[in-house]
């Protein structure tokens, strides 16, 4: 068996995903994790110049090495499922013209070239069909969120004064206040550069997120796919 190759948008996304993707080793008697910290790759966002840029690195690794599966998962932000995978097909035929589509999630298509036979399939991380990372980490929240959750009533006192905050850049302010004040520890605080910062929490306190949550079953079924023999 060769390697499986993950492609993600940020640092953030790969310390959750590998938290998750260990998390599931123990649940599903997997004997070695799915993705090693090496098989990880971060694209730095999800624009067209950096997926493509990425598909091109990972083209000149296929020949280099011994890969079998990859997979790519972006934020679904406000887009549609189906607008997000012709954002993935446009680029991913550019640089592997002879590769078969993507038509959904969560399923493998062909993506061969020359002599090289490689699988890949696609995810896009979302809470009700929108959102990105900090909206699956607001929803997935295991402690007391009380600092957090307070934050509601700020905005509310901003549209009351005719002033406006996304839900994107809410729920990443939900997220840093739940780190810094809702599951910090009094060490956490002597060290607050390193260890009040979402990497830190992802990859040290993995606790303060419910791994079981119903909102993963389907980023699972993703993760799954790479250790299905029958694929």
């Amino acid at each position: 068996m060769g390697r499986n190759i993950l492609i993600v948008e940020s640092n953030n996304d790969k310390y959750f995903f590998q938290s998750v993707i260990k998390h599931m080793n123990l649940d599903i008697s997997i004997s070695a994790p799915i993705f090693l910290d090496e098989d990880c790759r971060v694209m730095d966002g999800s624009d067209k110049d950096k997926l493509t840029k990425a598909l091109k690195d990972l083209k000149a690794d296929i020949q280099k090495e011994d890969i079998d599966r990859v997979g790519i998962i972006l934020d679904i932000d406000r887009h549609s499922e189906a607008d997000r995978i012709k954002f993935i097909n446009d680029y991913l035929i550019k640089v592997f013209p002879e590769a078969t589509p993507l038509d959904r999630v969560n399923q493998f298509i062909e993506l061969n070239f020359d002599d090289y036979q490689i699988q890949l399939a696609c995810y896009f991380t979302n809470v009700d069909g929108k959102g990105e990372l900090e909206t699956v980490l607001k929803a997935i929240k295991s402690q007391d969120s009380t600092h957090a959750d307070c934050l509601e009533r700020w905005r509310e006192c901003l549209i009351s004064n005719s002033k406006q905050i996304t839900d994107k850049n809410f729920d990443k302010l939900w997220v840093v206040n739940y780190i810094r004040y809702d599951t910090s520890t009094k060490d956490d605080k002597k060290d607050a550069a390193k260890k009040l910062t979402l990497n830190y929490a992802l990859e040290n306190k993995s606790f303060i997120w419910n791994l079981d949550h119903p909102i993963l079953a389907e980023l699972k079924v993703f993760f799954r796919l790479f250790n299905d023999l029958s694929l």
